[in-house]
């Protein structure tokens, strides 16, 4: 999987990365930030289980954040 954005930033001077590409369309981070919450805030999954799945998914992907 490569860690390469394909779409460019849209804060002049800032590389692009997931925030800065999503600042292209606000409602849509906007929107992707309360589905995000609600994802960790709820569910049937506790939160330990949740926090080991995005850090694995992130140490596969090789994810720097």
């Amino acid at each position: 999987m490569s860690t390469t954005p394909r779409v460019s930033s849209a804060i002049p001077g800032q590389p692009a990365h997931f925030g800065s590409v999503m600042a292209q369309e606000p409602r849509l981070l906007s929107r992707f930030g309360e589905l995000y919450a609600t994802f960790w805030s709820k569910g049937v999954v506790d939160h330990r289980t949740k926090e080991v799945a995005r850090l694995r998914n992130a140490r596969v992907t090789d994810c720097g954040f």
